[in-house]
């Protein structure tokens, strides 16, 4: 039996940049183990003038951040640097991350070699100078596919209540759902080229959301491509 390294990431990361960024989610908090314990992290999402082959622009998410203000903490630090300058006494008391959407910033993206796979990390976030740049308006907060995912969930249950079941698409990872339409239907989306999942989200997910009714296996499908689409176009997390 010979055995091969495969790629441990098939998402296409943010090319190496220096320019203007937006600033179009801070994600809900989330929790991970490191070899310190549980902790809850949130990252934030800029989306930048660099676009991909499609015309839709890249997004470069920050590393994870701990809920923290306190002046050494990592969040601190990359505020200070994003804003130019240290938060007032009445931030340090409470702050909004919410306030950060739309906020606009100087990035420098570089790429650095995980485990045999690239990433792009943001090295420097200053405050942009000069020029402006505009949300496209395409990316989806995550806390809003979340919202939508739960509203499918408690939809499809009997009675419109409860959480959702392995079968209408709960919990379940978006690699195991099956396509139902065009010529990859009753193939899940794990079996598929990574390009044709690509095809998918660019021409049937754009029609699917289009539309004013659609079925549980249509929801399935969406929900499942964002989540594809998330996970090509962001650093995991």
């Amino acid at each position: 039996m010979k055995l091969t390294k495969k790629n441990a990431s098939s998402f296409t990361p943010h090319p190496e940049y220096t320019g203007p960024a937006v600033c179009v989610d801070v994600t809900p908090l989330k929790k991970i183990t490191t070899k310190y314990g549980e902790r809850e992290i949130f990252r934030i999402v800029f989306e930048t003038t660099a676009l991909r082959a499609d015309g839709s622009p890249f997004l470069v998410w920050s590393s994870g951040f701990t809920p923290s203000l306190h002046e050494k903490a990592s969040f601190r630090k990359f505020l200070r640097g994003w804003m130019g300058r240290d938060l007032s006494s009445s931030e340090q008391e409470e702050f909004d991350t919410d306030s950060l959407l739309g906020k606009t910033a100087q990035l420098v993206i570089v790429h650095a070699d995980q485990d045999g796979s690239l990433f792009a990390n943001i090295a420097a976030c200053t405050p942009l100078r000069t020029g402006s740049i505009q949300p496209s308006g395409r990316y989806v907060r995550v806390k809003d596919r979340q919202d939508k995912d739960s509203q499918f969930n408690r939809a499809e249950q009997p009675g419109g209540g409860g959480s959702g079941s392995e079968e209408n698409g709960g919990g379940t990872d978006w690699k195991t759902v099956k396509v139902h339409v065009g010529r990859h239907s009753g193939i899940e989306l794990r079996d598929l080229e990574k390009s044709a999942v690509e095809s998918l989200i660019e021409r049937w997910l754009p029609e699917a959301k289009a539309k004013a009714k659609t079925t549980a296996d249509d929801r399935r499908l969406m929900a499942a491509l964002e989540a594809a689409q998330e996970e090509f176009d962001s650093i995991p997390y």
